[in-house]
């Protein structure tokens, strides 16, 4: 499929902000940023929206506290013209309550499909990746969002190029890995190519070794673009194992604090 890039460029709305969240590796930690965004911009005030477009190899639902089961409908169901994509929307707002956080806003999920026969199926027969910008238009308008946040599929495919190119604001998360650096330059020099107007860093996984102010220096001087945030490894996030918002069991931690600067970085 080609991609008309004026085209999407015009469907830039002021319903709400797209945020596209990517990596051009995968255990960058993509999905728990995307997810503590989120969360940090719902607890804020703000209606919120994730979209799972790692279609090949979701999770996010993960660290919401879904299984495959619990899910009437996916994306995938959205795609192949089974049901709206409002319909696959789940309301998650109740984690935050849950971990003692004031309700002021909402966020929905919007997961992609963990069946084997689903993901084969988009492997083997692929499906039309324009739908997915009329759904984000609608997720938009129906849920009366403020914040679309889409966790895309690493590297650079349709339905990436897609996102980035509709999107208010592009978040690349990245590792203190010389991998990382030379493909983030890739996605950096598509992205200056399709104008989305803002770009922001996150490296992510950095070691209590590093110095900070160096490494945020290094990386901004590189690319060109500004690091909003520096996330420290941690052992709570290891000894989470993917089941939780980090942002909502540890609201104090370090981690939990860089995320909300990079959240106002995301509102200034």
């Amino acid at each position: 499929m080609k991609i008309d890039v004026e085209f999407l460029r015009s469907a830039r709305t002021a319903m709400g902000s797209i945020i596209s969240v990517h990596s051009f590796r995968g255990g960058t930690g993509k999905s728990n940023t995307t997810a503590n965004l989120g969360c940090t911009l719902a607890i804020l005030g703000y209606r919120v929206a994730i979209v799972d477009t790692d279609i090949q190899s979701p999770g996010i639902h993960v660290l919401f506290g879904l299984e495959s089961e619990d899910t009437e409908h996916a994306l995938n169901d959205y795609l192949w013209g089974r049901c709206d994509i409002t319909d696959v929307a789940r309301d998650v707002s109740h984690l935050i309550t849950a971990h003692g956080q004031p309700a002021k806003g909402a966020i929905y999920l919007i997961p992609s499909s963990l069946k084997t026969s689903e993901i084969t199926r988009v492997l083997r027969e692929g499906y039309d990746v324009g739908l997915l910008n009329d759904g984000f238009q609608q997720l938009l308008q129906g849920l009366n969002l403020d914040f679309l946040l889409i966790d895309t599929h690493p590297g650079l495919n349709e339905e990436t190029l897609l996102s980035i190119t509709i999107s208010d604001a592009l978040v690349l998360i990245l590792r203190p890995d010389r991998q990382d650096f030379q493909g983030t330059a890739v996605t950096v020099d598509v992205a200056r190519q399709l104008d989305v107007p803002k770009m922001l860093m996150v490296v992510n996984k950095v070691p209590s070794a590093f110095h900070q102010d160096s490494l945020k220096q290094q990386v901004e001087t590189t690319y060109g673009v500004p690091v909003a945030g520096i996330l420290p490894v941690c052992e709570e996030m290891f000894q989470l194992g993917s089941s939780d918002i980090f942002c909502l069991r540890y609201p104090e931690h370090p981690y939990s604090l860089v995320v909300r600067r990079v959240v106002q970085h995301l509102l200034d």
